[in-house]
């Protein structure tokens, strides 16, 4: 056991500290997930760092999340998440994919070249808006772009009370302009696709290179993927940075609500239309067609919405559809167990 660290460093807060009784409080030991590997999780403690083996007893657990331990380093129980970063699982299989939990505020990081895609930043603000994390936009490479101005106004355009950075991810006094979110105790995220320059964020972060870093594609202007694992980080500033890979799918999943709050002045606009069923096509009377048609309104936002409302909703039912049949064959081991229980004494 190392790296002994004080249990505010390590991002604790009243919300998880009002979840314990007097027992635990005299008798376990509070841990945090910093990693995931395939023999278990590594934990930080007040005490240091070690390793949860894997036990298919352990609840699901993910960087960040919260848990007890008793005297003996032996799991207790997980901590209520106070937020939870989630996806559907990339790919064909119907699985779901924990992020990240625990929270606070989420750097959604995109570069300003080639890579710029608005309807990519609306998809991650979805995310953070379902899982009630403060999102800021963190917009990054101007130094690529000729009309960073413009690209920075578009992402503003989406929501007026979103908060927007530009920043050269390379300086550190430049990235200052995130150290706001950043206080101690405050844990943060970091999203984004592969060689955004999210790695080259975190070194300016933390004041010297612990990520690896990669030049862009000279074609392309894509950035390399380099960062293979997430990675928990602690700022010289007092908070918590959660780094995870660059994400070049992410399905969305039980995530209509986030959606809707990321798309509040639509949702508002449908509330004009003069039928309650609108879809918002060639219907009399609705207003988020004029609202395109004044201008005050993109079709390609229209459009995005309307695809990640349904992309959400298939992902949702599919989901429920395992979670169902993992719950139908647990009943069924259940009972099998106790019938062979009572074969065993004669019953």
């Amino acid at each position: 056991m190392s790296s002994a660290i004080s249990i505010n460093r390590l991002g604790w807060q009243a919300f998880f500290q009002q979840q314990l009784n007097l027992e635990e409080l005299e008798y376990t030991n509070i841990a945090r997930v910093c990693g995931h590997h395939r023999n278990g999780y590594l934990l930080h403690t007040i005490q240091g760092t070690l390793t949860l083996h894997a036990n298919p007893a352990l609840p699901e657990m993910t960087l960040g999340d919260w848990l007890l331990l008793d005297q003996q380093q032996h799991f207790v129980r997980l901590l209520e998440r106070k937020s939870l970063f989630k996806r559907k699982a990339a790919g064909t299989k119907v699985t779901e994919q924990l992020i990240a939990a625990n929270v606070d505020t989420l750097f959604i990081v995109c570069s300003l070249n080639q890579d710029f895609n608005l309807s990519r930043i609306e998809r991650y603000l979805a995310l953070a808006h379902e899982a009630a994390v403060t999102p800021v936009v963190v917009l990054t490479k101007a130094d690529l772009c000729a009309a960073a101005a413009e690209k920075c106004q578009a992402v503003q355009a989406l929501d007026p009370f979103l908060a927007v950075a530009s920043v050269n991810a390379l300086d550190q006094d430049n990235c200052a302009a995130l150290l706001s979110w950043c206080g101690t105790g405050q844990t943060l995220s970091l999203l984004g696709s592969s060689g955004v320059g999210k790695s080259t964020l975190v070194n300016s972060l933390l004041g010297h290179d612990i990520q690896k870093t990669a030049a862009i594609r000279e074609d392309d202007s894509k950035g390399r993927h380099t960062t293979t694992a997430r990675t928990m980080h602690f700022l010289p500033s007092g908070a918590v940075l959660i780094d995870t890979p660059g994400m070049r799918e992410l399905q969305l999943a039980e995530c209509e609500t986030g959606v809707r709050r990321t798309f509040a002045d639509i949702e508002q606009l449908a509330q004009q239309c003069r039928f309650s069923d609108c879809q918002h096509q060639s219907e009399p009377g609705c207003a988020i067609q004029q609202a395109i048609s004044s201008g005050a309104l993109e079709p390609r936002r229209l459009s995005n919405y309307q695809k990640l409302l349904a992309e959400q909703a298939r992902n949702s039912a599919s989901l429920q559809q395992l979670h169902a049949q993992d719950r139908q064959f647990g009943r069924m081991v259940k009972t099998l167990s106790a019938a062979s229980r009572k074969l065993k004494k004669g019953y």
